[in-house]
């Protein structure tokens, strides 16, 4: 293998590890301790108006 085709792959391997650090990262803010949505417990808290 050539040494470019070596850094391709390792610029992929990074580029995936990175993008699934970000995507979870995001999904676990949505979430309290206890598994709970945090947009849906603003909801229980105020229900909205009708």
């Amino acid at each position: 293998m050539k040494f470019g085709d070596i850094l391709y792959i390792v610029a992929m391997v990074v580029f995936a590890w990175i993008t699934f650090a970000i995507v979870r990262g995001n999904f676990q803010r949505k979430f309290d301790d206890e598994g709970r949505r945090k947009d849906l417990a603003d909801e229980e808290k105020h229900p909205p108006e009708r």
